[in-house]
């Protein structure tokens, strides 16, 4: 399925400079790596949330959130995609934007691109209006996702810059985690050191 940029539609051009000068203090490429969230995150939306980065170019960011899953268990229309849902086998809630987007990430051994997008080392964006059993047999692991995380130009770097992010590696097993209540900790704590600690800090810090 397309996913729609009109959320992060190029800017005129007085954006540009800005985008420059946060990008001199922020040098990072974040498309097929993790965004996780640093606390405490103010949003709701994003307060420990591990942000899977599906596009990060200079017209804008677009991720999927890999840690709300959703209370859907059926799509009217998409009953054989649900069929083959990574467990948990609901419908997560990608972030705020486009509610009405439908997402599908896959790894797979080998996919025709006129229906797959890859993203990285075997994981793509499948196009869910396609009947799934032209696609069905190389896909290994599957999540949908409703709606996604997008950036407008330069405030994803703005967001970098003032430290509400960690950009870390992404594992495939990130994205179809079968706990994926446990994601946020679980990347950090693999980092080790004091990111490690910060996975054990509690929800609350000022109980800390």
């Amino acid at each position: 399925m397309t996913i729609q940029s009109s959320a992060w539609t190029c800017k005129p051009v007085r954006r540009r400079r800005r985008l420059e000068q946060v990008r001199e203090h922020v040098n990072v490429s974040t498309k097929g790596r993790l965004l996780v969230a640093t606390p405490p995150l103010g949003d709701p939306n994003f307060d420990r949330s591990v942000v899977y980065m599906l596009e990060h170019t200079d017209d804008g960011a677009v991720g999927v959130v890999l840690n709300r899953p959703g209370p859907e268990t059926s799509i009217e229309g998409l009953e054989a995609w649900m069929d083959r849902l990574s467990p948990p086998a609901v419908v997560f809630g990608g972030g705020p934007v486009e509610l009405d987007a439908l997402i599908a990430l896959a790894s797979a051994d080998e996919v025709d691109e006129d229906s797959w997008s890859e993203l990285r080392e075997g994981v793509g964006t499948v196009d869910l209006s396609l009947d799934p059993d032209e696609v069905a047999a190389a896909v290994r692991r599957l999540r949908i996702f409703r709606g996604y995380a997008g950036w407008a130009p330069a405030q994803l770097e703005s967001e970098l810059d003032v430290g509400a992010w960690m950009v870390l590696d992404a594992d495939a097993d990130d994205l179809f985690t079968p706990n994926p209540e446990r994601l946020w900790r679980d990347v950090l704590r693999r980092q080790g050191g004091r990111l490690a600690w910060v996975a054990d800090a509690p929800d609350d810090l000022s109980n800390n």
